[in-house]
């Protein structure tokens, strides 16, 4: 079974049969910015695929502060607005409240959790995705140290870290790992200065390869790499582009596949809960020309089966938000 078909079930032939959405989608960016290149801009890529393939047109707003996020959601569903979509774990609350409020619209939550009716939850396996980087980083280092970069410290980017020392530890056993956030407030999704700040201080430390996973922030992190001549790894996006031949890969989520798919299926859309994992696409590794030269077959292969094992569910690989605990790294 396609992720299409997982995601839409049913209601993918309704709403191909129906032809065009009869209320526009809305997309709410989350604090950082439409264009991050990263998780939001994996958002309004997913958006711009559906308008285009369909000619239809969608609403959008960029959060600017903490409190605008109820009003934007109000705003949207109130115009008629259906569905619509937020990014981000921080609209959980503000869904909370608003939802009841407009039973007839369906909202779409991605990495947040709302249990409501007319709320659709979409999340990813971002432990299975970073493990796959993780095998990536510690083939690649020559020093036997890499780091993680993550932006706001929540458990959902303990998560990335977790999965990523994971499979670090399943290369080399012995390889150390440096862990930094950015920050505790929202800030820190957007702070390339210390996202430079840390890298260069995961340099002074030892560390060869960094993983960063911190929306903007991790712009600052690819930069100094590249720069200070260490590898980094992207996130959400591929973003192996920004620095050709210094990004080792980029940890695919397919946030666009999730925008795109909530959008097709407009009025159609139902709530639930949908998790995109590494054996349906939601998760993943990025291969293209820019970084063709980094990633040798033979550091392909062990990290391809790996992944087939995971998706067989052969291997399992912890998740940090089931226990707050990971077994890989200490926070």
């Amino acid at each position: 079974m396609t992720l299409m078909q997982k995601f839409l079930g049913a209601a993918a032939g309704l709403a191909l049969t129906a032809g065009a959405a009869f209320a526009e989608p809305a997309l709410v960016y989350d604090l950082g910015g439409k264009f991050d290149k990263s998780f939001n801009e994996a958002a309004f890529a997913g958006a711009q695929r559906w308008a285009e393939e369909t000619g239809g047109t969608f609403r959008e707003i960029e959060m600017q502060s903490e409190a605008q996020r109820e009003q934007a959601l109000r705003r949207f569903a109130e115009s008629g607005a259906n569905p619509v979509i937020t990014t981000g774990f921080a609209f959980s609350s503000a869904l909370e409240v608003v939802a009841p409020d407009y039973p007839d619209t369906t909202f779409v939550t991605i990495d947040g959790w709302v249990d409501a009716p007319n709320v659709k939850v979409i999340g990813f396996t971002e432990h299975e995705g970073s493990y796959l980087v993780g095998m990536l980083a510690a083939e690649a280092s020559k020093t036997g140290t890499v780091g993680f970069i993550g932006g706001m410290d929540i458990p959902l980017i303990r998560k990335f870290a977790c999965g990523y020392a994971q499979g670090v530890k399943a290369v080399n056993p012995d390889a150390t790992i440096i862990s930094n956030m950015t920050g505790t407030t929202p800030a820190a999704w957007n702070d390339p200065v210390k996202g430079s700040e840390l890298t260069k201080a995961q340099i002074s430390q030892g560390a060869d390869v960094v993983y960063a996973a911190a929306g903007g922030t991790g712009v600052g992190v690819l930069q100094t790499a590249a720069d200070e001549g260490i590898l980094s790894i992207g996130v959400d996006s591929n973003q192996n582009h920004l620095h050709p031949g210094k990004v080792l890969t980029s940890m695919l989520k397919r946030v666009d596949v999730a925008v795109y798919e909530s959008m097709k299926a407009g009025d159609a859309l139902e709530g639930g809960v949908q998790i995109l994992d590494l054996a349906n696409g939601g998760v993943g590794y990025a291969m293209d020309e820019n970084n063709a030269e980094l990633v040798t077959e033979e550091m392909k292969t062990p990290v391809d089966a790996a992944a087939a094992s995971i998706a067989a569910g052969d291997i399992v690989v912890h998740d940090y938000t089931s226990d707050d605990s990971c077994p890989a790294l200490s926070f």
